[in-house]
């Protein structure tokens, strides 16, 4: 079903046709050249992925190879692997025999990994063909089992730009194009790994253009949208990555101990540390230690993550996001597969005012391969009045959908059930305790009861606050819906995107006259919900957001339906 208001559908070619192919520069099949590759140098900021093509260009059709110099990279990060494994494996060795004898070994079985990797790739590098024809982007691999996969360029609705460390200062960049479908065996996807940067930027222009440009003035909303503030890393110790890298930190010890045999000398050593410090002043130590640690590399992910971080929307109606210190990323998400912005606060950085941004877009589908990339992220944790305001700018409106004051509240019924959702998560492992306690030992009842009463006035404070999270309305182009306490996320998603509503009522709502009415849409989540409104308040807030949608379906307090 295309979506309403005239917008694009969720798949196809969005009623645009493709464009002529640009002409550029590439590495035509048969042997490499100089021209149009990028010559090593050192890392840069994000910009060094936006390098425009100098060289002679070459004719579209043609076969190409990946870069060469992969080859290279691949085999320096075997010698990596292979320098990691043997220092392990050379310690193990001697146990049982002497040095010179186990480094031999350790270091044959380097070099035997390293050269067979490396050959294997050469292979690799030497079967692997792409081109970029007028109607498709073609990729070709394999030495006894030739598969050729291909992309109707139609479809393609990204182009991700990606170089590590090492392939920053070899000049090359891994490309990632995608049509955003959810298949499997990244079937959606074509990666190149690796070419040029001058090749990469001419790929991505290319594949992303749909139509010959226009000779119009710049508009006043192109450019940069947003830059890198250092002052927003204050927000990285708040988040939840922080707790989870210091537990990380603590099993990444105990394990590679265990590795070595060690274990229970560092448990020894540790005890030996607290043998006079009552148990709750070790946990606390050890607590504080660990969540120190984890504050520490959240401040280190963030950096790599985030660093030379810009937001800017290019000539033609493109979004960029650029970032990273040690990998530089770059991410495309044409403005025409935008259907809204989605306000994300968890709670930690909600506590200190801040917000970060999520597009709402078609065609950023995650597959088997990219299922933990950031592709959809457009601004970091930021002051949540910067947060609208660089909403504001991406959607084009001149006051942010996503702004609270415009929000509808819901019902007070919806605040009960949040309560007993809460309690009931609360007091469910002190139930458990107190029973175990019943059974084995009084301890546990005590256990129990402090368990209870520590969070008993947590759940009750969460609970409020999601009830006071909840909210909807329609506002101009955009209909809003806002939910959650520990991640609380405002949804602006454009009217015209919406192809359908789903009516939810459980039992326990229809008692307490509540219903659950969801937005289905080709982009994003696919479907965005409004949680516990009124029943007439849903019903009319659906009718509202997309008029003639829902209408055939409702009926008057009088029996007749609305829709005639």
């Amino acid at each position: 079903m295309s979506e309403g208001g005239g917008s694009a559908g969720s798949g196809g070619s969005d009623g645009v046709p493709p464009g002529p192919a640009a002409a550029g520069p590439g590495v035509p099949d048969g042997p490499l050249r100089a021209g149009g590759q990028a010559g090593p140098g050192g890392p840069g900021g994000p910009g060094d992925l936006g390098e425009k093509a100098q060289a002679l260009p070459a004719p579209d059709h043609e076969w190409r190879r990946l870069d060469g110099r992969t080859v290279l990279v691949n085999a320096l990060v075997m010698a990596g692997v292979a320098g990691g494994a043997g220092l392990p494996a050379l310690f193990g060795l001697l146990r049982g025999m002497p040095l010179w004898q186990a480094l031999g070994w350790v270091l044959a079985g380097a070099v035997l990994l390293v050269t067979a990797a490396t050959g294997a790739d050469y292979v690799r590098w030497r079967r692997t063909r792409y081109r970029i024809g007028p109607e498709r982007a073609e990729l070709r691999t394999g030495l006894l089992l030739v598969k050729r996969r291909s992309l109707a360029r139609e479809r393609i609705r990204s182009v991700d730009l990606t170089a590590n460390v090492l392939l920053r200062i070899l000049g090359l960049v891994r490309v990632r194009i995608g049509t955003g479908e959810q298949t499997a065996g990244g079937e959606s996807t074509l990666e190149l790994d690796a070419v040029s940067k001058a090749e990469a930027e001419r790929l991505r222009i290319q594949l992303l253009a749909r139509t010959a440009p226009s000779p119009g003035p710049v508009e006043a909303t192109d450019g940069v949208l947003a830059a890198l503030d250092p002052v927003w890393i204050r927000y990285a110790p708040v988040s939840f990555v922080a707790p989870l890298l210091g537990g990380a930190a603590v099993g990444a010890v105990m394990q590679v101990s265990e590795w070595f045999g060690a274990q229970a000398e560092v448990i020894d050593w540790i005890w030996g540390r607290f043998r006079d410090t009552p148990l709750i002043w070790m946990i606390v130590v050890l607590a504080g230690a660990a969540i120190a640690t984890g504050v520490v590399g959240a401040l280190g992910l963030w950096i790599e993550m985030w660093w030379n971080y810009r937001l800017e929307r290019e000539p033609g109606g493109t979004l960029r996001v650029r970032r990273g210190l040690l990998t530089a990323r770059s991410t495309s998400i044409e403005e025409r597969r935008l259907r809204g912005i989605d306000l994300v606060e968890p709670l930690g950085v909600r506590l200190v005012g801040a917000a970060r941004l999520d597009a709402v877009a078609t065609g950023l589908v995650k597959d088997g391969e990219d299922e933990h990339a950031d592709r959809k992220t457009l601004l970091p944790a930021v002051p949540r009045a910067l947060a609208d305001e660089v909403a504001g700018r991406v959607l084009r409106e001149p006051v942010a959908p996503t702004a609270a004051s415009l929000l509808t509240p819901h019902p007070r019924a919806a605040r009960g059930r949040r309560l007993r959702w809460a309690l009931t998560t609360a007091l469910l492992p002190a139930l458990l305790l107190a029973l175990l306690g019943w059974w084995l030992t009084p301890v546990l009842l005590w256990t129990a009861l402090g368990c209870a009463v520590a969070a008993v006035p947590v759940a009750v404070a969460l609970g409020l606050d999601a009830y006071r999270s909840l909210g909807h309305g329609v506002t101009g182009a955009y209909l809003l819906s806002r939910s959650g306490t520990v991640r609380r996320s405002t949804v602006a998603l454009q009217r015209s995107g919406v192809i359908g509503w789903t009516v939810r009522q459980s039992v326990f709502q229809r008692r307490a006259g509540l219903i659950t009415v969801t937005a289905t849409t080709a982009a994003g989540a696919g479907a965005y919900d409004v949680p516990d409104a009124g029943e007439s308040q849903g019903l009319t807030f659906a009718a509202e957001a997309v008029p003639g949608l829902l209408e055939p379906f409702l009926i008057r307090d009088d029996g007749v339906r609305t829709g005639g």
